[in-house]
């Protein structure tokens, strides 16, 4: 397996796309392998010891549609020994009660499968009422992004993140 990673998003409006290229941009270009999901298949997940999973929520909490057509081919991959880190835009506001649903429902079907989540992150600074990516109560079990109600903080947001990753996994 590469010490690369494989950072694989599903997008629609261009929104995961562009910060999917600022993470590969910060954890460096020749780290980071890009992988929209529509045009990914199960094995390209096994080259990688490394995941990054881009997806936001849809609708009131449905999977992006390219990552809701891909969501059952997850069960053909074998996660055991890969560390998994999720990232997603979603709204805050105007769906409240299913904030960053999609990356929770996706990290909670990948951990099932044996993969080891990364990349925790504060709950502080969002206001919403509920998500399935909450983890302990107060914690995100990624990077949640509201390009809608807090476009000001995304850079700050990934930049934190993509340090956070380095360090935890030790790169």
């Amino acid at each position: 397996m590469s010490q690369k990673i494989g950072l694989f998003y599903g997008t629609t409006t261009g929104v995961t796309e562009s910060i999917a290229e600022t993470i590969k941009e910060m954890m460096g270009d020749d780290v980071v392998d890009l992988y929209d999901i529509a045009e990914a298949d199960a094995e390209d997940f096994s080259e990688y010891e490394y995941l990054i999973i881009g997806c936001a929520t849809w609708n009131i909490g449905d999977l992006q549609s390219d990552w809701e057509d891909f969501f059952d081919n997850l069960d053909e991959i074998d996660f055991n020994g890969k560390t998994v880190a999720y990232f997603g835009p979603g709204d805050q506001i105007g769906y409240d009660h299913s904030f960053q649903d999609a990356m929770g429902m996706l990290e909670e079907k990948i951990s099932s499968l044996g993969g080891k989540t990364v990349g925790y992150t504060s709950i502080e600074g969002y206001d919403f009422n509920e998500s399935k990516a909450v983890r302990d109560e107060n914690k995100f079990c990624g990077l949640a992004i509201d390009e809608d109600n807090q476009s000001d903080l995304t850079q700050e947001r990934v930049t934190a993140w993509v340090e956070q990753l380095k360090k935890e996994l030790q790169l």
